[in-house]
């Protein structure tokens, strides 16, 4: 008892950390609250070429990337039905487009799957996204290196947003986010 009188504030931290670490739903919520949604990348704008991108609608009728530029804010992103987090982000996807449609564009590629594969997932999920596989290559500014990779675009084609992991789009944080790029 005398250590924990004399250690009390060193008690409580390692309580903390082993909170973090055992509910990892506490540290979505601390980042969440913390560190809202990733930087802005204000450095990289997209350039036309790299719009250029033929998609295979699963859902939707085929279009092509470019399509959607200088229209409304773009929220892009590239996932997987065979990326667990990509599938543990879909149903805050499905809210924040069934929420924020009319204002923003929603482009989802699916990447290294099967168009049935696909198919099969929306379905039996009743998702109503805006689905494609690409049927071009990717740019090297778009193409991710991990699953699932978001992007926030502007209208201009600047990156407001590069998330590389799993994240609740339908926080309070991201639909802040999205309020003040949009002003």
């Amino acid at each position: 008892m005398i250590f924990i009188k004399k250690h009390w504030f060193t008690a409580i931290l390692l309580v903390f950390v082993i909170v973090i670490f055992a509910f990892p739903s506490v540290k979505t919520s601390i980042r969440d609250a913390f560190f809202p949604i990733a930087a802005i990348e204000s450095s990289l704008k997209l350039e036309d070429q790299d719009y250029n991108i033929a998609l295979k609608g699963m859902n939707v009728p085929d279009a092509n990337l470019k399509d959607f530029k200088g229209k409304k804010t773009l929220f892009l992103n590239f996932w997987g039905t065979w990326c667990a987090p990509c599938r543990t982000e879909w149903p805050s996807i499905q809210e924040l487009y069934n929420a924020r449609k009319d204002e923003v564009d929603f482009v989802l590629i699916a990447v290294q799957d099967e168009e049935a594969d696909v198919r099969k997932f929306l379905e039996e999920n009743k998702y109503t996204v805006p689905v494609y596989i690409a049927e071009s290559p990717l740019s090297k500014n778009l193409l991710p290196s991990v699953f699932p990779t978001t992007y926030l675009l502007d209208i201009d084609g600047r990156i407001l947003l590069k998330e590389t992991s799993t994240r609740n789009w339908n926080s309070d944080t991201a639909n802040k986010f999205i309020d003040n790029v949009q002003r």
